[in-house]
């Protein structure tokens, strides 16, 4: 079922998430909720918090277009390093440039509680990060010195195409 996106001033959003212990059918709605609000937003990665669901439980849009679910990830290894726009479901219309790690490893479980474990570079290790973040209650504009707006971000692009 689509769910409400809450919004950055959300106390939600600001709180640490607990462990998932059940890996029960309530889990399994949970995962399914997250998709299909993620599918409706069209956006990259979703975590629980922000529909209002205090739980380590993420989901991430890979490479094919396909979605990983990640129930109580963390990232065990990173390497090297990228900058660029990111932005937010949860603060919708604004982006900041981010420094975030080029390759990210994450361990995690299923939504049956198997382990699993993923490695994977750009803008999908860059969700990793970033939707892992929601589950300890930041948010990526603490990572920025700015907020742009998408008009902002499209005259950079455009200038930077232009080569001015």
């Amino acid at each position: 079922m689509i769910k409400k996106i809450l919004q950055k001033e959300d106390p939600a959003l600001h709180k640490v998430c607990h462990p998932v212990t059940n890996f029960d059918r309530k889990l399994a709605g949970l995962l399914e909720d997250l998709i299909a609000t993620l599918k409706d937003a069209q956006g990259l990665g979703l975590a629980a918090p922000q529909i209002g669901i205090l739980r380590r439980v993420c989901v991430v849009m890979d490479d094919d277009e396909s979605y990983l679910e990640l129930v109580n990830p963390e990232i065990v290894s990173q390497e090297g390093e990228q900058e660029g726009f990111e932005g937010c479901l949860s603060l919708a219309g604004r982006y900041g440039i981010v420094k975030r790690p080029m390759k990210v490893k994450v361990k995690a479980q299923d939504r049956h509680g198997n382990p699993v474990e993923y490695e994977r570079e750009g803008i999908t290790a860059r969700c990793f990060c970033h939707e892992i973040e929601h589950l300890d209650g930041h948010m990526y504009y603490e990572k920025t010195d700015r907020l742009f707006t998408e008009e902002e971000v499209d005259e950079l692009m455009r200038k930077a195409e232009e080569g001015e």
